[in-house]
């Protein structure tokens, strides 16, 4: 067995990570590997990184349900962090191409 995978490592808030030794196969044109149980991350989603020679797979926290109250609150606290429109900023004109309207007789 490989050295790496008989001795738990160290992590950053001091305490030991699990090691375990896996293999990789092929599914289709890419590189796969299978996930043990214990490994298992709490989504359906993750991110993969790629840091020098090492890979790292975080979870992605799954988005709320479109028009639910938790959506609108995310959208709100992601607007909250844009900050104001730069001074000067002018929208650009939606109808800007478009043919003029009709007049409606109501």
């Amino acid at each position: 067995m490989h050295p790496v995978a008989e001795a738990p490592l160290p992590s950053a808030a001091g305490q030991e990570d699990q090691v375990r030794r896996v293999r990789l196969f092929r599914n289709g044109a890419n590189q796969a590997v299978r996930i043990p149980r214990e490994f298992e991350l709490p989504a359906q989603e993750a991110i993969l990184r790629k840091v020098g020679d090492t890979l790292v797979l975080e979870p992605v926290a799954p988005l709320p349900r479109k028009g639910s109250l938790e959506a609108l609150q995310l959208a709100r606290e992601r607007i909250r962090t844009l900050g104001p429109w730069p001074e000067g900023y002018e929208f650009p004109d939606a109808d800007a191409g478009q043919p003029a309207l009709d007049d409606v007789a109501l």
